[in-house]
Parts: C-alpha cells; structure tokens; sequence
C-alpha cells in the first residue's frame, strides 16, 4: 500500500520552510503565512525572520527565511499541490532553479516520514546541507531527528556551521 494513504489518517508534524528575495520580502511572507494557516490551521510553531544570503546561483539579493511547523492529516501529494497553488496564487513565476523567487515554500518533513516520486521528496534532499534552513529550523525544532541520517536538526546546525 502506498505510504502516502496511510499516513493521512492521522495528525503528524509538517515541517516547512519559506523563503522570499523578491518585492516586499515581508509582505511575501505575511501572505505566505495567511495562506497557510487557511489550508492548514495555526501553526504550533514559528521561527523568526532570517535574512540569509543566496544558496547556488549567489548573484541575487538576500533571502527572508523562516520555519513554520503545522499538524496535519493532510496527504503528502495533496499538501504539495495545494502548496505550489499558493505560490502562484501570491505571484510566483519559476523562471530559473536556485533563481529569485517572490515566494518558495518547501516541505522540509513530514513527520517521520520518508518518501520518494519524481515530483515530492521527503526529507528535503538537500536540506542537512543548507544553513538558511537549519538555522531556523533549530530555533523551534532542535531535537527533531532527520528520518534518513538519524540525526537530530541541532546536530546537522553544528555540523554546516563548522563548514563556514
């Protein structure tokens, strides 16, 4: 049975990131956020506001960044269509990977689950690698655990800083 039905019958921790270089950085995420808690409820957490520098194509303007964590029954696939509808509907045009971008929103977790197709990976691939979501991330989740690499989200904050 595919994991993506099973897991729906039951509330579990939705990790997210969002981030923004583009417009009114804060406004983008106000919105972001707005939209959010309609789809999803209030969250049971939020970190602050970061300003971080771009990651990959790093001739662009600084990022807004932050980590929201929901609960949700939602399924996975659903989530991510209702998430990338979001985005359009707050203005987002996909030009260019790692591009500027008015609004990004990505599933960083979603419980302790791990899951794979051509469009959703669960954990985030690449996010034990990236300080703008760490950061964050550590501020409201430290102890949660990277279903994949077994270690805790402080312990991957620790380990990118020591890269810097």
């Amino acid at each position: 049975m595919d994991r993506d039905f099973e897991i729906a019958h039951r509330n579990e921790l939705l990790v997210l990131l969002l981030g923004t270089n583009m417009g009114d950085r804060s406004q983008n995420l106000t919105q972001a956020i707005t939209g959010l808690n309609k789809l999803l409820g209030e969250p049971t957490k939020q970190s602050t506001v970061y300003e971080t520098p771009p990651w990959g194509n790093e001739n662009q303007d600084a990022f807004l960044n932050m980590a929201v964590i929901y609960a949700t029954s939602i399924k996975p696939t659903i989530l991510l269509e209702s998430i990338l509808q979001l985005e359009v509907e707050l203005g987002r045009v996909r030009q260019k990977k790692w591009g500027p971008r008015l609004i990004d929103i990505d599933i960083i977790f979603y419980g302790d689950m791990i899951y794979q197709s051509d469009f959703l990976e669960i954990p985030h691939p690449y996010m034990h690698e990236r300080k703008f979501v760490l950061e964050p991330l550590n501020e409201i989740a430290p102890q949660y655990e990277h279903p994949l690499l077994g270690k805790s989200v402080s312990q991957l904050y620790l380990a990118v800083n020591a890269h810097d």
